[in-house]
């Protein structure tokens, strides 16, 4: 298997310069599939487990049925009348032939259509659920972000095909498959990126483990101008608007211990400043790269990488570091911010104004020299993680098929 390009998908037919309509549902599949989610936590914060059949979760399964459906067919269509381009342009596994990207799409539809049992019956044997990580949401949060990743190869394969002139819309769904990439992974560290988390050495060292290899990859890979920008801003975007619509509908809580008066939805955490680092990172990969964004040799990685990563750090920690102390104050608690929402759950306590130095729902007092000793780690972590998207995105620049 190689996604490097063969004489045979060099070329592209007719209305190639268009977004194929399977590409259409697979975006379509990542954004419902990822909303979903956002929804369903929504869901779970206001009001509880009640059903299976939520909005939420059908707007989650009706994403992993249209990427199954869509990449199933592509598979069964590339198979047995795939013409000679979409044939090598296509990877063969158990004698079926598809695109990478569909590969990934079926693979993880099949991993949530398998946790949706899984999940109703966790549930009902152990009720109110408060963790995000619970092993079914394991397995779905693995076959979204197969989906994720999936939408995003099949999305550069035809953006790495796509002639110069034809490139503009396939290069902003790579863009749009990367936002929606950053945001399920934002999604999976919620529970520890709340903004009382942000003086805490552990949001620092997870967040710099988590989004520069998805940052560089996106910036390497990409043909836009300023590409891990325009996917930070799609990921700020989607955010914005799920924590601005949701408070719209009223909701209360069905579903005992009920510790706090809640009347309508609770909408997600305001989302991270990662448009930031993004544009550090896009302006550094344009200084040291060349006009294609490939870097003149290859070994100039591990430099950029450890560039990279005190571009990230610096900028993600400082920008955090100050505006946490404004998402925590009076300022923030209106419509715009959102700031000091809870779940029904979360008994009132001082503890919703401090930062959890001392753990989780804990204030305790701030020590700069026991911050910095774990702080520090967040800086090797970020240069993996740069260095492993630079990689990345070095095979992305690539794919083919």
């Amino acid at each position: 298997m190689t996604p490097r390009a063969t004489p045979s998908n060099a070329g592209e037919g007719p209305g190639s310069d268009g977004i194929p309509w399977y590409l259409g549902a697979v975006l379509f599949a990542s954004t419902s599939v990822v909303v979903g989610v956002i929804w369903d936590i929504s869901w779970h914060r206001t009001i509880g487990r009640d059903s299976f059949w939520t909005p939420a979760h059908v707007a989650i399964y009706a994403g992993g049925l249209a990427a199954g459906l869509s990449c199933g067919w592509l598979a069964l269509k590339t198979t047995f009348g795939g013409t000679g381009p979409e044939v090598g342009r296509s990877v063969r596994i158990w004698g079926l032939r598809a695109p990478l990207g569909a590969w990934l799409g079926i693979w993880g539809a099949i991993a949530m259509l398998t946790s949706a049992p899984l999940d109703d019956w966790w549930h009902n044997a152990y009720g109110l659920d408060v963790e995000i990580l619970s092993p079914p949401h394991v397995v779905l949060a693995m076959g979204i972000d197969a989906i994720q990743l999936g939408a995003l190869l099949m999305a550069l394969s035809w953006q790495n095909r796509a002639s110069r002139a034809r490139r503009r819309r396939l290069c902003f769904a790579y863009a749009y498959g990367a936002g929606m990439l950053l945001l399920a992974m934002a999604v999976l560290t919620m529970e520890r990126s709340f903004p009382n988390d942000w003086h805490g050495a552990e949001f620092h060292m997870i967040s710099a483990g988590v989004y520069p290899v998805v940052l560089f990859a996106v910036g390497r890979a990409g043909r836009l101008p300023w590409p891990a920008t325009w996917a930070s801003l799609i990921y700020t975007a989607v955010t914005l608007a799920m924590m601005w619509i949701l408070p719209l509908f009223p909701a209360e809580p069905m579903l005992a211990p009920i510790m706090r008066s809640v009347d309508a939805m609770v909408p997600p955490p305001f989302p991270l400043l990662l448009i930031l680092p993004a544009v550090g990172i896009d302006m550094l990969l344009q200084r040291t790269s060349g006009s294609d964004r490939a870097p003149p040799r290859r070994s100039r990685d591990w430099g950029i990488a450890a560039l990279g990563s005190i571009v990230f750090v610096g900028v993600f920690g400082v920008a955090h570091w100050y505006f946490g102390e404004f998402m925590l104050s009076e300022g923030a608690r209106n419509y715009f911010f959102q700031g000091d929402q809870w779940g029904y759950f979360s008994a009132p306590g001082p503890w919703q104004y401090e930062f959890w130095h001392g753990g989780r729902f804990a204030g305790g007092d701030f020590s700069a020299s026991h911050f910095w000793a774990r702080a520090v780690w967040a800086l090797p972590i970020g240069f993996v993680s740069a260095r492993a998207g630079l990689s990345m995105g070095n095979w992305m620049r690539e794919v083919r098929r």
